[in-house]
């Protein structure tokens, strides 16, 4: 069996992508030509210096910096025809990197500058995703999760939660989040908006514990009813050594990690991210991942997944940070099959359709690994799945 990760083309191979996020993934030549379009003013003078730039402000150790650059992609994102245009360009760059399942999170509300209503902002996201859907063939499911920004007012919540519930029976979207500054905003403050989706069984992912500790993720799991928490790296706050007598150690979990593990709630890990915005300290050049909780979370039974979450703002894509984890880690091929068959199971799709999914990707993953296909034979299967959706199970 191959299980060496370098030996193999990851790019090629079914992938799930849960933590993504639209205003972080445009292009930049997109970029840069919507830029020209409505005369709003870059950091750079040609679309090869604002790649540079990019690049930059993503590693220059700073989460202002790293923030400013969605300044510029928000800046461009303020018509239907453009949302449209970066929505099709998302999916068809999320089925060139593997993926086959994803789920693309995006605040309305950041959107409506020049006179869109929330509607017609997921009206336009929804065509262009469903236009690279139809062109693709079955080659890829991809569906919305709407943001409300969590330093905005609860009525602001509230109503992105309520677009998220009209726009749901649709199929494109299939959740709601928050996102923006943690701290000072925890999931309680927004604990009636969450009850109230939570009895119209509205799915919900939170950021939480990437810029905030433990109090965090304590809030988005009780307070937030979250059935996945986006980042969650300081669940390593709740871990700890004890030493026995016998001169060995045990891995203990405090409150928050055993309900987390008990109720096996998915982690939308984000490791190249959390190094850009200092969340984690970065390690050296050649293992910047190397401090990075994500080995002990994996260890300690924690049901990780694997996310670019911005994929132009950080330069990462889904393949590129399996590579980096395995370098750092050691991973073989069934360590990063299992960070995808988690994240089929944190996918806010039906039973029925996520077993289709994590059926496909185990028997083509594992068919690679046991060399019954070369990926370099032009008659191998292409790794594409159709998901199909229970209609009576969308509500």
């Amino acid at each position: 069996m191959n299980l060496d990760p370098f030996a193999l083309d990851l790019a090629g191979l079914p992938k799930v992508s849960l933590h993504d996020h639209l205003d972080g993934g445009l292009r930049v030549e997109t970029v840069w030509e919507l830029a020209q379009a409505i005369g709003h003013e870059l950091p750079a003078d040609t679309e090869e210096a604002l790649a540079d730039w990019f690049a930059a402000a993503a590693n220059a150790g700073s989460l202002p910096k790293y923030l400013e650059m969605f300044d510029h992609t928000t800046a461009v994102m303020q018509t239907a025809q453009a949302l449209e245009r970066i929505a099709y360009e998302f999916a068809m760059d999320l089925a060139e990197d593997g993926v086959v399942y994803g789920e693309v999170r995006w605040a309305p509300e950041q959107h409506t500058r020049n006179g869109l209503s929330l509607d017609e902002t997921v009206d336009a996201v929804t065509a262009g995703l469903e236009k690279a859907m139809q062109e693709l063939d079955g080659g890829l499911q991809v569906h919305q999760i709407l943001c409300a920004m969590r330093q905005n007012s609860k009525e602001n919540a509230q109503e992105i939660a309520e677009l998220t519930h009209r726009h749901r029976p649709k199929g494109s979207v299939v959740a709601f989040d928050i996102a923006g500054p943690e701290h000072g905003f925890p999931a309680t403050r927004f604990a009636e908006v969450f009850a109230w989706l939570d009895e119209r069984f509205v799915p919900i992912t939170i950021h939480a514990g990437e810029a905030d500790g433990l109090d965090s993720i304590a809030a988005a799991l009780t307070s937030g009813r979250a059935l996945r928490i986006g980042h969650g790296v300081n669940m390593v706050q709740d871990l700890s050594n004890v030493e026995l007598d016998d001169n060995q150690e045990i891995m203990v979990w405090g409150d928050v990690a055993n309900r987390t593990l008990y109720n096996n709630t998915v982690l939308e890990l984000c490791p190249t991210s959390n190094i850009q915005t200092a969340a984690v300290t970065p390690g050296p050049v050649d293992a910047p991942l190397q401090n990075h909780p994500f080995d002990l979370l994996y260890r300690s039974g924690f049901a990780v997944t694997v996310n670019p979450d911005n994929r132009l703002i950080s330069g990462v894509s889904l393949t590129d940070e399996l590579y980096t984890l395995a370098a750092t880690y050691g991973y073989t091929m069934i360590d990063l099959l299992e960070f995808q068959l988690n994240a089929v199971k944190g996918a806010f799709q039906t039973e029925y359709a996520r077993d289709q999914l994590r059926e496909f990707i185990e028997f083509s993953w594992m068919d690679v690994i046991a060399g019954v296909h070369d990926q370099d034979d032009p008659d191998a299967p292409v790794f594409f799945v159709e998901i199909e959706d229970d209609e009576d199970d969308k509500e």
